[in-house]
């Protein structure tokens, strides 16, 4: 499968799915519904407000969330296929044990996604390689399709937008 994401793109992705609020929020509402908004922080107590006020803007921003009335934050389908594609990120690193046998499911997130990250870019086609020899990485062909697709559904998380001139 041929990824027509560039390098800048590719890397403004990773760093977005992977931010860990942004994780953490996505699976919170997947798997417990909608918060309202004044309920974010006792829900996610680990987060600060900082931090979760990034990570809801962030959502909101590319189209991951919307506000239901009378419900709260909850998922778009772009955001509960996202929520989709990180559990199976999560499913493949625990069964391979990486980064550790034991850790935060968000730190699974971020290291699959960094595994992945060199084979989407156009400019490194032949990074796909490891990911179908014999090893721990030939069963990431799977997330990796997993999320090629999400990437093409939904550009707007890869779109790098252009740096501001200072006159």
């Amino acid at each position: 499968m041929s990824t027509p994401f560039t390098p800048p793109e590719v890397r403004h992705a990773v760093e977005l799915l992977a931010l860990r609020s942004l994780i953490r929020l996505v699976t919170e509402i997947d798997d417990n519904g909608a918060i309202p908004p004044r309920r974010l922080a006792g829900t996610l107590p680990d987060l600060s407000t900082h931090q979760l006020r990034s990570a809801s803007d962030t959502a909101h921003a590319h189209g991951l969330v919307r506000i239901a009335p009378g419900a709260g934050l909850e998922l778009t389908e772009a955001g509960a296929e996202l929520a989709d594609l990180y559990d199976a990120m999560a499913r493949w690193a625990r069964r391979h044990a990486v980064p550790a046998p034991v850790c935060e499911f968000s730190t699974r997130i971020r290291h699959v996604l960094d595994q992945l990250a060199p084979s989407l870019s156009t400019e490194r086609a032949d990074a796909l390689s490891p990911l179908t020899g014999d090893g721990a990485e030939a069963g990431l062909t799977r997330p990796r399709t997993l999320l090629i697709q999400w990437l093409a559904d939904n550009p707007q998380v890869a779109r790098v937008s252009e740096p501001e001139s200072v006159a």
